[in-house]
């Protein structure tokens, strides 16, 4: 090749969805979005429930693009108004609050400083509810995603201060249709 080397990057980061049209098996909940961002009616807080693998990050992240106006080409590493926060890991009362301080710095270069907090069912007792007072008065220019895999272990009070969208698992037809498409742009016979 040259003296070029080429990186190599797995399929599911090649094909991740970056913009909502790209997504599989969740065109109602895509269709909402994309309505609520283009009417300028979009909310503070929000909640993606459902199954591993059925794009609930991807959505959110893509949200958190759309809604600031970025294109889907940016490199998300390269937004500091996204924050993505592994719940999994910082999961108790001190994250949170941290948290809590550094919602009240406005964005960088984004109209919305937007934090995606994964597996949020793993918060602690305590952190959720030194959440739940910046998700009942958040700053003007922030937006929060709550994303989890399972929604029965969220206090109601959390669930009750966001829009919840239920993401369900991808129809066998629809999953088909796609490795179809991947293998065919990747030249790969099934």
């Amino acid at each position: 090749n040259g003296g070029i080397i080429m990186a190599y990057q797995a399929l599911y980061r090649v094909y991740r969805p970056r913009t909502f049209d790209d997504m599989v098996g969740q065109e109602v909940i895509t269709q909402t979005l994309k309505n609520a961002i283009e009417a300028h009616q979009t909310g503070h807080a929000y909640l993606f429930s459902g199954p591993r693998g059925t794009g609930k990050t991807s959505a959110a992240k893509i949200f958190a693009r759309e809604v600031n106006g970025i294109s889907p080409d940016t490199d998300e590493t390269q937004i500091p108004d996204i924050i993505e926060i592994d719940a999994a890991s910082n999961n108790g009362v001190e994250d949170v609050r941290d948290l809590r301080e550094k919602v009240q710095i406005a964005p960088v270069s984004a109209n919305k400083k937007v934090y995606i907090i994964d597996e949020v069912h793993m918060l602690s007792k305590q952190a959720f509810n030194a959440l739940l007072k910046t998700l009942e008065e958040p700053p003007e220019h922030v937006v929060f995603i709550l994303a989890t895999t399972d929604v029965e272990k969220l206090p109601a009070t959390i669930i009750s201060r966001t829009q919840r969208y239920g993401f369900r698992a991808i129809a066998p037809e629809a999953a088909v249709a796609h490795l179809r498409h991947i293998a065919t742009e990747e030249n790969i016979t099934i």
